[in-house]
C-alpha cells in the first residue's frame, strides 16, 4: 500500500516522515439578495408619501440613478416608511433588495465607516473577502462595477451626512436608492428630498387604536384624539403609548389618557425597554458640538409657541448672524421646525426634552437668559406701542434696548410684529423663571394652553413675584400690549393679562403700574359688555391717579368712565365726565386727548338726539385729529359723522363717510374699527334699500365680532341683521335674530341694547300680525327707555305703539300716543324726531278719514324737515302731502311726488321704487 497516496504522509529516503496539512477549499461567499427587515404589520397612513416613492420608481426614465432622501425628526417613522415601500417595490428589483444601517444615531454603535459598509455590501453580492480592495475609492469603484447591469434596490438607513452616503451609491440608472436621515442631506447631489412630518390627527388615532387593539366609540374616540395629541402625533411616541395600553385590556381608555395628560414627565412614560422617545432624542442631541448643545438648551427656556432670530439672539446671548446660522443647523438636523420663513418651533415632545435639559444648567444662567429674552420682548413691544396707541404717550419706565431688534419704523411694521409675536408676549408676560426640576415652566405652546394657565394662575403669588422678582416685565408688557389687544383682541386673553398685571403691581406696591393696569382692564371689560365691572375698575383707576397727582391718567380715567356711563344709558353723567376730561386735557395741552374727548362728547349728544351739536363736536374732533396726523382718531370720527349723516337721512353722504372710515381702519389693521364700520355701513345700505348688500356687510361684521370675542358688537349686528331680514319680508328669521340679540344684551346687562331690541321685536311681531305680543314687547321697551331716561327712545316707541293701536282698530288711542310722541320730541329738542312724528300723525289722520288735518300735519313736517335739513323726513312729508292732494288737485300731487322721488333718488332711499311707481301711475291717470 502506498501510504503517501492514501494519507498525505510523506516518507523520506531515510525513513523521515514529513506530515503537512492541506485545508479544504474555501467556500465561495453566499450572495444575499434580500436583507430588508420584516415589513410592519401595523403600518398606518403616509399614503401621499408612499405614493410618491412608488410612483417615482414606476415612472423613472431618467438616465441617472434615482435617489430619494427621506429626512425627519427622531421617531417620525422614516425607517418604517422606506421599509414598507421597499417591500412593495421588491419585485421590480429582482437582483437584490439590500438594507444597510449606517448608525448615525444608534445607541452604543459608532457611525458606520463607508469603507466597512462597502466591504459588507461587496461580500453580500459574492465578492470573496480575499479579493476586497484596500481603499475606499477602490471598493466604491468595484461596487459600482458589479451593479452596472443589475436592478438593485438599496436602502441606506440612518445616514449621518452626504459624505457617508456618496461612496455607497451605485452608478446604474436601473437601481433605486432610498436614504433616511435625521438631517436634511442638502449636499447630496441628485437626491429627491422627502421631509417627513408627524402624522395627521386622523392617521395618528388610527395607528393608536390598531396598536392598542381597541375599537373606541363615543368618549373613547375623544380620549384617543387627546392621547395622540399629547404624543405630538409622533409615531414612535404613539407606538410606545399604545403598546402599554395593549397589555392592559381592563384599563379604561379615558382614565389612561387622563393619567398620561397629568404625568409630570411624559417622556418617561414613553419608553419600553431599549425603545424610548427620550433615548432617540438623546442620540441627536449628543451628536451636536458643545456650543450647539448650549444653544439648543437655551431655546428650551422660551415659553412661547415659536421664536425668531432676534429673540433667539437675546435668549442665547449670541450675535444675530450667528443665531441665524445656529437655527439653520438645528433645522437641518430636524431638532426644530420652520413652519413659516424665519419662525422656528419645537415639536411638543422635543420642547419638553429641551426644557428638561435646561435643569442641568446653573440657575443663574437660566435666570440671565430669561431676563434677556423678557427685556428684548418688552423693549420691542414698547416700540410697537408707540405706533399703535391711539393716545400716544411715553412709557413711564422704557426698557433698555437689546443688541439686535427688528426695525419698527411704521405703524404697519409695528402691527405686523405684534400680530406675529402676540402669543409669545403673553406667554412671556406670565413666565416665571425656571427652577431646578422638570416642571419649572408650564407648556404654553398654544393659545388655549396659555389662556387656561393664565386663568388659573393670575392670582397665584408666584406669578406676582415671578419667582425671582421680575414683576416689572409683566406690568410693562401688559401695558405695552394694551392698545394692540383692544384693537385686535382676543379680549378674554387681554382681560386675564391685565388682571395679572394689576395683581402684581398691587403686591409690589407699584401704584402707577396698578392704575394703568386697572384702566386697561376697565376698558376691556367695557368692550366685553361687563359694564358694572368696567365702571368699578375705572373708578378705582381714577382714585389712584388722583392720589398720585397723575393728571394725564386722571383725564384718561374720566374719559373711560364717561364711555362706560354712555354705554349704560346714563347720558347726563356721561356728558359731565366727558366735559371734565375735555377741560383737563385742554389744561394739560394734551391735544390728542382733547380730540378724543370732543369725539366722546359728540357721541353722547347724538345718543340724546342733539344731532346738530353732535355733528359740530365730531367736526371739531376730525379737524383736530387731521391737524395732529392722528389716523386712528380720524377713522373713529369719520365713522361717527357717518352715523350722524345716517340719522339725518343723508344716506349717500353717510355711506361715503363710512367707506372712508372703513378704508382707514383696514389700512391701520384695526379690526374692531373695521367691524364697527361694516355694521354701520350695513345699516346705511339697508336704509338705501340695498338689502342684499346690507345683509352681506352685517354678516361680515358679525363674523369679525365673533372672532374678536366682542359680544356687544355681536348683539348689535344680530339686531341690525334682523332688521334687514324684516325689510326683506323674512319675518320669522328677523324674529329669531332679534331673540338672539335680546338674549345677548340681557346676558351683558346692556339695557339700551335690550330696549332697542324689544322695540325692534315689537315691530316684527306687528308685521306678522301678532298684535298682542307686539304691544307687550313695545310696552316693555317703553318702560325700559323711561327707566334709562332715554327720552328719544321713549318718543320713538310711543310712535310705534300709536301705529300699532291704530292697526288694531283703536285709532283714538293711536292718535293720543302719536301726540305724546310729538310732544316729547319737542321737549327734548329733537326736531328731526318731531318732523317724523308729524308725518306719522298725518298718516294716522289720513287713514282715519281726516285728509285736511292730515295735509296740515304733513305740511308742518315738511317745513320742519327743511329747517333741520333732513332730506328723508322731507321726502316722507312730500309723499304724504301728495297723497292728500291727489284727491282734489292731481297736478299739485304730481309736483309734490316728483320732488319726493327726486330726493329719494338723490339720497339713495329704500322708498325710491315704490314712490316712483306711484308717480308713474298718477301721471298716467292724468294722461
Amino acid at each position: 500500500m502506498d501510504l503517501r497516496r492514501s494519507t498525505g504522509v510523506q516518507i523520506g529516503d531515510h525513513n523521515t516522515q514529513h506530515i503537512t496539512y492541506q485545508p479544504p477549499p474555501q467556500p465561495a461567499p453566499v450572495a444575499l439578495r434580500n436583507t430588508l427587515p420584516r415589513d410592519i404589520a401595523a403600518f398606518t397612513g403616509r399614503d401621499g408619501e408612499l405614493h410618491r416613492l412608488l410612483h417615482a420608481a414606476e415612472n423613472s426614465s431618467a438616465p441617472v440613478l434615482t435617489i430619494h432622501a427621506v429626512d425627519g425628526m427622531p421617531g417620525v417613522g422614516k425607517t418604517a416608511l422606506v421599509t414598507h415601500a421597499a417591500h412593495q417595490l421588491a419585485s421590480r428589483y429582482p437582483d437584490g433588495q439590500l438594507f444597510v444601517d449606517l448608525h448615525a444615531h444608534t445607541a452604543g454603535q459608532p457611525v458606520a465607516d463607508p469603507a466597512d459598509v462597502l466591504a459588507t455590501l461587496l461580500i453580500s453580492i459574492g465578492i470573496s473577502p480575499q479579493h476586497l480592495p484596500d481603499t475606499l475609492e477602490e471598493r466604491a469603484a468595484l461596487w459600482r462595477d458589479r451593479l452596472a447591469d443589475r436592478r438593485v434596490l438599496l436602502v441606506l438607513d440612518n445616514a449621518a451626512d452626504p459624505d457617508q452616503v456618496e461612496p455607497l451609491l451605485p452608478a446604474s440608472e436601473q437601481c433605486l436608492v432610498l436614504v433616511t436621515s435625521r438631517r436634511r442631506l442638502i449636499a447630496l447631489d441628485g437626491a429627491h428630498p422627502l421631509a417627513l412630518n408627524t402624522l395627521p390627527p386622523e392617521e395618528s388615532a388610527r395607528l393608536f387604536t390598531r396598536l392598542a387593539r381597541r375599537e373606541p366609540t363615543g368618549t373613547g374616540l375623544s380620549a384617543v384624539a387627546e392621547a395622540v395629541r399629547l404624543c405630538g402625533h409622533l409615531p414612535l411616541a404613539i407606538t410606545l403609548l399604545a403598546a402599554r395600553l395593549s397589555h392592559h385590556p381592563t384599563w379604561e381608555l379615558a382614565t389612561f389618557t387622563d393619567e398620561f395628560a397629568s404625568a409630570r414627565d411624559r417622556l418617561s412614560e414613553l419608553e419600553a425597554g431599549p425603545r424610548a422617545v427620550a433615548a432617540a432624542f438623546d442620540l441627536s442631541y449628543n451628536d451636536l458640538p458643545p456650543h450647539l448643545q448650549r444653544f439648543f438648551r437655551h431655546l428650551g427656556l422660551h415659553p412661547g409657541p415659536d421664536i425668531d432670530p432676534y429673540a433667539t439672539a437675546a435668549l442665547t446671548h449670541t450675535p444675530l448672524t450667528q443665531a441665524r446660522r445656529h437655527l439653520d443647523t438645528l433645522y437641518a438636523d430636524h431638532l426644530i421646525e420652520e413652519p413659516t420663513p424665519r419662525r422656528y418651533r419645537f415639536h411638543d415632545l422635543l420642547r419638553q426634552y429641551a426644557h428638561t435639559l435646561t435643569t442641568h444648567d446653573p440657575t443663574t444662567t437660566r435666570i440671565q437668559a430669561t431676563h434677556r429674552l423678557l427685556t428684548y420682548y418688552t423693549h420691542t413691544a414698547q416700540t410697537a406701542d408707540h405706533h399703535l396707541n391711539t393716545t400716544p404717550r411715553p412709557h413711564t419706565h422704557p426698557t433698555p434696548g437689546p443688541d439686535a431688534a427688528p426695525d419698527l419704523a411704521t405703524r404697519e411694521q409695528a402691527l405686523a410684529w405684534m400680530r406675529t409675536e402676540c402669543h409669545n408676549l403673553i406667554a412671556c408676560a406670565h413666565h416665571t423663571h425656571p427652577t431646578p426640576g422638570p416642571d419649572a415652566a408650564p407648556d404654553l405652546a398654544t393659545r388655549e394652553q396659555a389662556l387656561a394657565w393664565m386663568r388659573t394662575e393670575c392670582h397665584n403669588p408666584l406669578i406676582a413675584c415671578a419667582h425671582h422678582a421680575q414683576p416689572t416685565h409683566l406690568i410693562a408688557l401688559a401695558d405695552a400690549m394694551a392698545a394692540y389687544l383692544r384693537q385686535q383682541g382676543p379680549w378674554d386673553q387681554a382681560a386675564t393679562l391685565h388682571q395679572a398685571a394689576a395683581t402684581t403691581a398691587h403686591k409690589t406696591n407699584n401704584r402707577l403700574g396698578e392704575a394703568h393696569a386697572l384702566q386697561a382692564l376697565g376698558r376691556v371689560r367695557r368692550m366685553m359688555g361687563e359694564y358694572a365691572e368696567a365702571a368699578k375698575l375705572s373708578d378705582q383707576a381714577l382714585d389712584l391717579y388722583r392720589t398720585l397727582g397723575h393728571r394725564p391718567g386722571e383725564a384718561d380715567a374720566l374719559q373711560a368712565l364717561g364711555r362706560v356711563r354712555r354705554t349704560m344709558g346714563e347720558y347726563a353723567e356721561a356728558a359731565k365726565l366727558s366735559e371734565q376730561a375735555l377741560d383737563l386735557y385742554r389744561t394739560l395741552g394734551h391735544r390728542p386727548g382733547e380730540a378724543d374727548a370732543l369725539q366722546a362728547l359728540g357721541r353722547v349728544r347724538w345718543a340724546t338726539g342733539e344731532r346738530a351739536e353732535a355733528a359740530k363736536l365730531s367736526e371739531q374732533a376730525l379737524s383736530l385729529y387731521r391737524t395732529l396726523g392722528h389716523r386712528p382718531g380720524e377713522a373713529n370720527t369719520l365713522q361717527d359723522l357717518g352715523i350722524v349723516g345716517r340719522m339725518t337721512g343723508e344716506f349717500r353722504k353717510a355711506a361715503k363717510l363710512s367707506e372712508e372710515a372703513l378704508g382707514l381702519y383696514r389700512t391701520l389693521g384695526d379690526r374692531l374699527g373695521e367691524a364697527n364700520t361694516l355694521q354701520d355701513l350695513g345699516i346705511v345700505r339697508r336704509m338705501m334699500g340695498e338689502y342684499a348688500e346690507a345683509a352681506k356687510l352685517s354678516e361680515q361684521a358679525l363674523s369679525l365680532y365673533r372672532t374678536l370675542g366682542n359680544p356687544l358688537g355681536e348683539a348689535n349686528t344680530l339686531k341690525a341683521l334682523g332688521r334687514v331680514r324684516r325689510m326683506m319680508g323674512e319675518y320669522a328669521e328677523a324674529a329669531k335674530l332679534g331673540e338672539q340679540a335680546l338674549d345677548l344684551y340681557r346676558t351683558l346687562g346692556h339695557r339700551p341694547g335690550e330696549a332697542n331690541t324689544l322695540k325692534a321685536l315689537g315691530i316684527v311681531r306687528r308685521m306678522m300680525g301678532e298684535y298682542a305680543e307686539a304691544a307687550k314687547l313695545s310696552e316693555q321697551a317703553l318702560d325700559l327707555y323711561r327707566t334709562l331716561g332715554d327720552r328719544s327712545g321713549e318718543a320713538h316707541t310711543l310712535q310705534d305703539l300709536g301705529e300699532l293701536r291704530s292697526q288694531m282698530g283703536n285709532v283714538t288711542e293711536g292718535m293720543e300716543l302719536a301726540a305724546q310722541s310729538l310732544d316729547l320730541f319737542r321737549k327734548i329738542g329733537d326736531r328731526q324726531g318731531e318732523a317724523k312724528a308729524l308725518y306719522i300723525a298725518g298718516d294716522l289722520l289720513a287713514e282715519s278719514g281726516q285728509p285736511q288735518q292730515a295735509l296740515a300735519s304733513y305740511e308742518e313736517a315738511l317745513l320742519l324737515a327743511r329747517q333741520v335739513r333732513s332730506p328723508l323726513e322731507e321726502a316722507h312729508a312730500l309723499e304724504g302731502t301728495a297723497r292728500c292732494q291727489a284727491r282734489a288737485d292731481a297736478q299739485a300731487a304730481i309736483i309734490s311726488l316728483r320732488e319726493a322721488v327726486a330726493i329719494y333718488q338723490r339720497i339713495g332711499a329704500a322708498e325710491t321704487p315704490t314712490a316712483t311707481e306711484d308717480l308713474t301711475r298718477l301721471e298716467a291717470e292724468q294722461g
